[in-house]
């Protein structure tokens, strides 16, 4: 028998291998799932890919298994956005698994790191809490997520900054908010994001201050900053890398983005700036009870070509 065939690994180790690796893959899934039955599926679905797969291709079996249960995952969680629906139980299912677990896992059951992270994990868009979960709480490099998720390295520490921001800051507030019979209110959503430009483009300072929350935000790259005052002379919104209340950016944005139009952002109501039909710039925003609460604006190419946009109008 040739050398390297007698190097492959049988079945049965194959088999102990992924025992060892379970209980790992299902905290992952978890996390990014937030539900225990659906992660448990996910790592059958992977045991099931692993022997219908070729040994000598799998060089990292540990990094190979963390791929596959993340790309599942990922799916699951698009298929939950295309669906445009919600779990019969909003809360968490609890993962109880009787095996000792590493410093992640600890860290992860942690009061801090509980409940309350679940429902802020459960705003995000499935590239972000992806991004997230691989990175901050497995500790799986950027170069190893990026094709994960169909994205740049450089794309994935952002959508990764861009929940930990949500993560440290508590921002509970969900935007795919739901109304009472647990629909998500899209229409209404992308009205409000309507009206918003709207009134941004016609300078309508109260309409604006109707808007927006009081304690509104506004946050923008490094180059949508630069870009935009590049461009004040010809009418590009006043902004600086963070603003904060609904005055200061009322006046910032009054008589700008004449060319930006309603999309839906990673499936969420927002708008984009996309000359020819291609984003050069996409603005997230986020509302509560018909007003807008925070808006983050990007123009780094690598970052907007991480989102999925939709133009409405």
């Amino acid at each position: 028998m040739p050398e390297d065939k007698m190097d492959l690994p049988t079945e049965d180790m194959l088999t102990a291998a992924f025992e060892d690796d379970r209980s790992r893959l299902r905290r992952v899934a978890y996390r990014i799932l937030g539900s225990a039955g659906e992660a448990d599926d996910a790592v059958q679905d992977a045991w099931l890919r692993l022997h219908r797969s070729d040994p000598s291709e799998i060089d990292n079996l540990a990094g190979w298994l963390t791929t596959v249960v993340s790309r599942i995952c990922l799916d699951q969680l698009r298929t939950r956005r295309t669906r445009r629906e919600d779990s019969l139980d909003a809360r968490p299912t609890e993962l109880r698994d009787d095996e000792d677990h590493g410093p992640e896992q600890q860290a992860v059951q942690a009061d801090s790191m509980g409940a309350a992270l679940m429902i802020i994990l459960d705003t995000l868009a499935p590239t972000e809490r992806l991004a997230f979960v691989l990175h901050d709480l497995f500790a799986v490099p950027f170069d190893e997520i990026a094709p994960i998720i169909d994205k740049t390295p450089a794309a994935s520490r952002q959508l990764a900054s861009r929940a930990r921001r949500r993560v440290r800051g508590g921002s509970t507030y969900d935007r795919s908010r739901t109304d009472t019979d647990g629909t998500r209110d899209q229409t209404r959503q992308t009205e409000v994001v309507a009206a918003f430009l709207d009134a941004t483009r016609n300078s309508r300072f109260d309409r604006l201050l109707t808007l927006l929350a009081p304690d509104v935000v506004l946050r923008a790259d490094p180059m949508a900053v630069a870009a935009a005052k590049a461009s004040a002379d010809r009418g590009a919104p006043r902004i600086e890398a963070e603003l904060r209340g609904a005055k200061a950016i009322a006046k910032a944005l009054a008589g700008s983005a004449q060319a930006a139009q309603v999309a839906l952002v990673d499936g969420f109501a927002g708008a984009t700036w996309a000359p020819g039909g291609q984003p050069r710039s996409v603005f997230e925003i986020s509302i509560r009870d018909g007003r807008i609460v925070s808006i983050d604006l990007y123009a780094d190419p690598d970052l907007v070509a991480s989102f999925d946009v939709e133009i409405l109008t």
